[in-house]
């Protein structure tokens, strides 16, 4: 019998360790690296990754352009840290918090040669783990070994790249009835991702009919807006004015996706909002970041709605990808239902960004 980890195990151990600042190793066709997020970093394990060789700093091309660094490899840039720098240099050029009180940084040695494909892969493990985009490689030798004598987790390239790609299986835990405000016949189905990821919700109004296009909206987690009132936002009146539309239509289907802060995680949509607060509009601090516009994967909404039976829907949305995105997954739309509410003073240039550069229908 093998107790030996599945790729999407490994992958969760892998991003867990990040976020706990324990390193893993990375290996591919091109070598190894001992691999480290910034932002957990400390300076006693800097000091034990050097002790291995010398370690380059991998950032997005959204965050090389904010620090005037090449991006050769097109969506990322490998940097070389001076040989001196210390923690508080990995940290600066990392997280854009203090970009305006101290903006030089460098100039950036970029590297050109060379295969990033691991640097593109640390990256990746950095966001899904909601951690700041920026790794620390360091090039090893006899990665399989390195890993067994220190207990490290060790992915191989070839193995995980179709796993990060993929959209991991999920699966219906449980559903119990719940009465709401907007409708007394609720019903919230509990779905789960293979590998231990993040679970999403479907709360289901009525006795929607499979045959028929079902009233439904993909609402993406918004802890401030939806629990706190938030005014910077218009999530909160989204979320309940959807019900009630279900309610009154005595139908429909709200999926709740734990994509918090269009997927980048509520601590990194907190720093978006400090960048806002020195004049950032909501797309420009999320490339200070190192993030896209919207990390969001709407694959998961598709999904969990033909997991629930339906193959057509009416979509309560201002949002175009959505569309696009349930179309190319299968699910016919039917309509758009447009969903204006929750406009306030506060997040009037907050809408207006997203109608002007994200393209939402406001």
């Amino acid at each position: 019998m093998s107790l030996g980890l599945s790729i999407p195990e490994r992958l969760t151990r892998a991003r867990a360790d990040l976020r706990m600042g324990v390193p893993v190793v990375l290996c591919g066709s091109d070598g190894a690296a001992l691999v480290a997020a910034v932002e957990t970093l400390d300076a006693a394990r800097l000091a034990d990754l050097r002790g291995f060789g010398t370690p380059t700093l991998a950032i997005t091309a959204r965050r090389a352009e904010t620090l005037k660094a090449r991006a050769y490899d097109g969506d990322l840039a490998r940097i070389i840290p001076p040989a001196d720098t210390g923690l508080d240099w990995l940290r600066a050029v990392a997280d854009p918090a203090d970009d305006l009180r101290t903006p030089m940084k460098g100039p950036l040695q970029s590297l050109r040669d060379g295969s990033p494909d691991l640097a593109r892969a640390a990256l990746g493990l950095a966001k899904t783990a909601h951690l700041l985009p920026a790794a620390l490689l360091v090039p090893v030798r006899d990665a399989v070994t390195l890993a067994g004598a220190h207990g490290l987790t060790l992915l191989v390239l070839d193995q995980i790249a179709p796993a990060l790609a993929a959209l991991p299986p999920m699966e219906e835990v449980v559903s119990a009835r719940v009465p709401l405000v907007a409708s007394n016949a609720g019903r919230v189905h509990v779905f789960r991702p293979d590998g231990g990821g993040e679970e999403h919700y479907a709360i289901e109004i009525g006795r929607p009919d499979r045959a028929e296009p079902v009233l439904a909206r993909l609402h993406s987690a918004c802890f401030t807006g939806d629990v706190l009132g938030s005014l910077k936002c218009d999530c909160g009146p989204q979320l309940r004015a959807a019900l009630t539309q279900m309610g009154q239509e005595g139908a429909g289907v709200l999926l709740y996706l734990n994509q918090e802060g269009r997927g980048i995680g509520l601590a990194n949509k907190m720093r978006a909002y400090s960048l806002q607060d020195q004049g950032f509009d909501t797309v420009e601090a999320n490339h200070r970041l190192g993030f896209e516009d919207d990390e969001r994967d709407f694959r998961l909404g598709a999904e969990i709605l033909r997991k629930l039976g339906f193959s057509s829907v009416r979509l309560l949305t201002n949002n175009p990808r959505k569309l696009d995105m349930m179309e190319a997954c299968g699910l016919h739309v039917t309509e758009r239902v447009p969903l204006h509410v929750g406009a306030t003073t506060e997040n009037r240039a907050y809408l207006a960004t997203k109608a002007a550069k994200s393209g939402h229908l406001l």
